[in-house]
């Protein structure tokens, strides 16, 4: 089955961390782009941070540059966005995401329909 899993979420106050995982099952080994994403209540899906599969490309949403590090891991299809400096609009559910892209400007620039695969979604919770 292919799929991906999200953990790490939870309640933290502001300026705390969190450090979300996601990991793909073995049939995601295709996939050369993962990213996250986030969805606050009454607001649509964005994208927060985006990774080449190699870890050698990234990009960040403004509004989290200087805070978030997004990150692969030593087992393929792995990646890891450490969160630094939480705000409550940081507030949403954050869901992994994988895809495969003709380059690494089209893994860091894909509209959110692009990516193949979902996972569930993970909550994060800041309180001011």
């Amino acid at each position: 089955q292919v799929q991906l899993v999200e953990s790490g979420g939870g309640s933290v106050q502001a300026g705390g961390s969190l450090r979300l995982s996601c990991a793909g099952s073995a049939y995601t080994y295709r996939m050369n782009c993962m990213a996250w994403f986030r969805q606050a209540p009454g607001k649509e899906r964005e994208g927060v941070a985006r990774i080449s599969a190699d870890g050698g490309s990234t990009l960040y949403a403004d509004s989290v540059k200087g805070r978030f590090t997004i990150s692969v891991g030593n087992a393929k299809n792995t990646v890891y966005l450490q969160m630094n400096s939480l705000k409550p609009e940081d507030t949403a559910m954050y869901y992994c995401a994988a895809g495969v892209f003709g380059s690494a400007w089209y893994c860091l620039h894909a509209l959110r329909d692009g990516y193949a695969l979902w996972g569930q979604g993970t909550q994060v919770t800041v309180s001011s």
